[in-house]
């Protein structure tokens, strides 16, 4: 939230109400997310920016002292076990600014997210086709 407490529209203005010494990381996260998933729809939810593609994919947000990304992973075991050290009690993930970000493992993050949510809309498609079969 702004601090006029306006919530910001779209990402550009989430990324520059941040403070400085963040908005770079936030940009390449973003870049991150771009290169993961072109075709994604940006745009802002829950006052975070947000990313769907076949429903929503990705959220990120700019935390006092580290970057949250949301949904949980699920799934996937070999990734799993590579965002363990960043997983909270809830699964979401918590990338600490003191420390390098790790961008690739974002984009890794976001294939996988593309495609679970491709494979909940194929099986969706078929259940709708049996349905009317």
């Amino acid at each position: 939230m702004k601090a006029d407490g306006r919530v910001p529209t779209n990402v550009d203005e989430y990324i520059a109400d941040c403070p400085a010494e963040v908005q770079q990381v936030l940009e390449q996260v973003r870049l991150a997310i771009r290169k993961a998933a072109p075709a994604a729809e940006e745009m802002i939810s829950y006052r975070m920016p947000a990313y769907r593609l076949n429903g929503p994919l990705v959220y990120f947000a700019a935390c006092k002292n580290h970057i949250g990304f949301y949904p949980p992973v699920k799934g996937d075991e070999r990734l799993m076990r590579a965002i363990a050290p960043y997983a909270n009690e809830r699964g979401n993930l918590r990338f600490p600014l003191n420390q390098q970000i790790p961008y690739a493992l974002i984009g890794r993050i976001v294939k996988a997210r593309v495609r679970e949510n491709a494979e909940q809309t194929a099986a969706r498609t078929r259940k709708a086709k049996q349905r009317r079969a």
